[in-house]
């Protein structure tokens, strides 16, 4: 048996503070969360081929929208280019599945605009909506090339159906960047009191609550890097706008990409492998408020995912199971089919 001496004994309660304090300042919030599987926050994410989307030399497919089902079918829209592997000189396209394993790429979905417009050089990182009988599709744009300095806008495209065809909304833009100024005319570095999403508003990820349309984004300061880009959220009476920006964002302080679902009878997210909370799940009852609940390896690139009950004004949220994600950041990224166990469990682990 293991002897503990006296002197052991008391500098443990210490060691114990130290270990609280270095915790709580690596991640910046509190933090709810246990470890294990008996977290109901927990998930191990497993990766698989999304047959029809992967690999292909000389082609980039990335940043997938969330997924949605109509009829037999399930959809997804994404970044497409073969002008290299960013998606700032790009469209949108779509593709569907009777399984959500092989996938018939369709057609474009979104065009560039017209010279001189709002979304002229690219429109990419896309989002579905499905409201009132149509569909709404969310797309992040720039009016020109991206060796020049710009800022990112949001718009939407309106269709009775899924394959369209795609009318984009004449408000558009309908989210844009918060105020700032650089502070020269080279460089990247901003004047003092530049808003925290000044430079980029991007990846809309939207949820229907409290019968209003919850538009989440993520932002990021003129001068700040990808690793500083945080999570927001606007919200509308209507599906196409006008969206209303929270006093209280910045929501998280990291989220270069943004998943989020109804949970309960709040809101969960999840934080990729960038930023100071980056591989955590956060969850508020609110939709505002978020506290980290679980810490997660792996976690998947750029995702989207299937939320079947995004859309239904719930207050006693599903969870998720799978989705689409990127499998690569290398030259030519690509497509892959993620699955977690993020649903919530009635008897046992369970699924969507």
């Amino acid at each position: 048996m293991w002897k503990i001496s006296a002197k052991c004994t008391s500098i443990a309660p210490v060691i114990a503070f130290i270990t609280l304090v270095v915790v709580n300042c690596c991640w910046g919030e509190k933090s709810t969360a246990s470890p294990g599987k008996d977290n109901e926050f927990y998930t191990e994410f497993k990766y698989s081929p999304a047959r029809g989307l992967g690999y292909e030399q000389g082609v980039t497919r990335r940043d997938p929208s969330d997924i949605i089902r109509a009829g037999s079918r399930y959809y997804v829209w994404y970044t497409k280019t073969t002008r290299g592997s960013s998606g700032y000189d790009a469209a949108v396209w779509y593709a569907t599945s009777r399984d959500g394993r092989t996938w018939t790429e369709k057609s474009e979905a979104i065009k560039r605009g017209s010279p001189g417009s709002w979304d002229a050089q690219s429109v990419f990182t896309p989002n579905i909506l499905v409201a009132k009988g149509r569909y709404y599709l969310f797309y992040t744009a720039i009016s020109k090339p991206k060796t020049e300095r710009f800022s990112t806008a949001i718009g939407v495209a309106v269709s009775d159906s899924p394959d369209g065809p795609w009318n984009k909304h004449s408000g558009n833009p309908i989210l844009t960047t918060g105020e700032g100024q650089w502070a020269a005319k080279t460089g990247a570095k901003a004047k003092a009191g530049a808003a925290w999403d000044s430079h980029v508003v991007d990846d809309a990820c939207l949820i229907v609550r409290d019968r209003k349309y919850w538009l989440y984004y993520k932002g990021r300061q003129m001068g700040l890097n990808s690793a500083q880009t945080k999570i927001g959220v606007a919200v509308s009476a209507r599906p196409q706008g006008p969206y209303v920006k929270s006093e209280l964002n910045p929501l998280i302080k990291s989220g270069h990409e943004v998943l989020v679902w109804p949970y309960r009878e709040g809101v969960a997210v999840l934080i990729g492998p960038t930023g100071p909370q980056k591989k955590t799940i956060q969850y508020a009852p609110d939709g505002l408020h978020f506290s980290v609940k679980a810490h997660i390896q792996d976690p998947p690139k750029a995702p989207g995912a299937y939320r079947p009950d995004a859309f239904s004004n719930t207050k006693s949220g599903k969870g998720i199971s799978w989705g689409i994600s990127m499998g690569s950041y290398g030259k030519w990224p690509h497509l892959v089919r993620f699955d977690c166990d993020l649903a919530r469990k009635k008897t046992g682990r369970s699924s969507l």
